[in-house]
């Protein structure tokens, strides 16, 4: 297994660049074209300028949108397919929350209405629980139980916590930080629950919008063979350009669930709702057909707890969705230092957890998305690497209609996909190198964290406490 996991991040990095070279080699198979001396005009009559005309052949255009194509064609088809295959499996070994299965076994039982229990791990989150617990209990539908994990608290959190009327589990000798503490409260909470007695994980730096629970409810209610209820988060208001660029990414995170009608990736531990059932169908199957340790529902091992329990629970066949009334805010990383630990652990506990899984069906989509960063990271290195050659190269500036048109688009693109964000969203998408900048950042950190994986080096989990005078970050 740790061999494996070693050699995801050159996998990964080492298919996409070898994509990225037979396409290269594919357009450049041909002889070259003759260059022609750029010509020379004005500009709205009062600036010289220099452009050339010459776009890239039609041979090359149709094979970069044709392998883009196929691509995206065979990763919907396969996707599709297996989630097809998960729905219809009567297997109770291998995929024992099938919907096929739970709707057998469930018909004609009445459970009981849809009740929600809400844990929120917390550790020395004085400045924000309050809020979090005022959210809650504000909800339209509210929680039939609050109970704050408090682990290893040495500040006013349990305090507070006892203050706003909820309960407090305090975890005793846990090492494993968030896992570890939800580990020993579900281990008591889970054993007195019906199937409709719904379990809420949510971060204690996370405020729910007036409807979630209501609109989670619902949801489950209607389909007894939904497992589980992700949350769609956008970023809280402030930290200046860098809280935008946040904001701006989860804007269009949001946009791309809403187009797959809420197909989960990630049931983000913002907020997310399990049916009893998924939870202990994970918790029975780990050290089987799960990594882990037996009994645990959560895997204490993953540096991204939430993104290997949606891997588990899609390795037992779970029906999921990420609905787009169910929504939270959550909050941005104020400083490039604090992002860029943020962003580190969750790069590097995706890859971790592909190695954990290996290759099955349940992570093809995982692993085709890593492909698809790693060949991004070289196409826009690339892209900017030739602009900078081509600016020193050149004596005069020069300007390509062609090239130029393709950016309006790429900047449309950024434009469209904020829109829901507001005047300020727009409005850095129409600056577009800045995104890109923003978008170098995380290649960098992508490249960082299969650096790191490759050379087996000790991943580290870092929390990051929201304080008055900004965030510190704790191991």
């Amino acid at each position: 297994m740790q061999w494996l996991q070693r050699l995801v991040g050159v996998a990964i990095l080492g298919t996409a660049t070898l994509g990225a070279l037979v396409l290269w080699l594919a357009v450049a198979a041909g002889d070259p074209e003759r260059a022609e001396r750029p010509t020379e005009g004005l500009l709205f009559g009062i600036w010289q300028i220099a452009y050339d005309t010459v776009m890239p052949s039609t041979r090359t255009l149709m094979a970069a949108a044709g392998v883009a194509l196929l691509l995206a064609a065979a990763v919907a088809a396969v996707e599709r397919r297996l989630l097809n295959n998960a729905r219809r499996s009567e297997s109770p070994d291998r995929m024992p929350l099938a919907p096929k299965l739970v709707m057998a076994e469930t018909r004609g039982v009445y459970a009981g209405p849809v009740t929600i229990t809400v844990l929120i791990p917390a550790h020395n989150e004085e400045s924000c629980i309050s809020e979090t617990l005022a959210s809650l209990l504000s909800q339209s539908l509210p929680p039939a139980r609050v109970v704050v994990v408090a682990d290893n608290c040495t500040d006013a959190t349990v305090r507070l916590a006892r203050e706003a009327g909820v309960d407090v589990f305090e975890t005793v000798d846990n090492t494993h930080k968030k896992a570890g503490g939800l580990n020993q409260a579900l281990s008591q909470l889970l054993s007195g629950q019906g199937d409709n007695d719904c379990v809420m994980v949510m971060d204690a730096d996370t405020q729910l919008d007036a409807g979630f629970l209501a609109a989670a409810a619902r949801r489950l209610t209607d389909d007894r063979a939904l497992m589980a209820v992700g949350g769609l988060f956008y970023g809280e208001d402030g930290a200046g350009l860098i809280g935008q660029f946040q904001r701006n990414e989860y804007t269009r995170y949001q946009r791309d669930l809403r187009r797959r009608r809420g197909r989960v990736f990630v049931l983000t531990g913002t907020a997310s709702v399990f049916r009893p059932r998924a939870l202990r169908a994970v918790a029975d199957e780990r050290g089987r057909n799960l990594p882990g340790i037996p009994g645990d529902v959560y895997d204490t091992v993953a540096l991204t707890e939430d993104n290997e329990l949606t891997i588990a629970l899609k390795s037992l066949g779970a029906l999921m969705i990420s609905p787009s009334d169910c929504t939270v805010v959550t909050e941005v990383m104020p400083t490039w230092r604090a992002l860029w630990a943020q962003r580190l652990r969750w790069q590097r506990g995706a890859l971790e957890n592909l190695g954990a899984y290996g290759l099955r069906p349940q992570t093809f989509r995982y692993w085709a998305q890593q492909l698809g960063i790693g060949y991004g990271v070289i196409a826009l290195a690339s892209y900017l690497l030739l602009m900078v050659l081509m600016t020193l190269a050149t004596a005069t500036w020069v300007w390509f209609p062609f090239w130029i048109s393709i950016g309006l688009v790429f900047t449309v693109e950024r434009i469209v996909t904020v829109w829901r964000g507001g005047s300020k969203a727009r409005l850095l998408g129409l600056s577009l190198f800045p995104e890109l900048f923003y978008a170098m950042f995380l290649n960098v950190v992508f490249v960082k964290g299969i650096w790191d994986l490759s050379l087996a080096r000790q991943a580290t989990w870092k929390h990051i406490v929201q304080t008055d005078h900004g965030m510190r970050m704790e191991k």
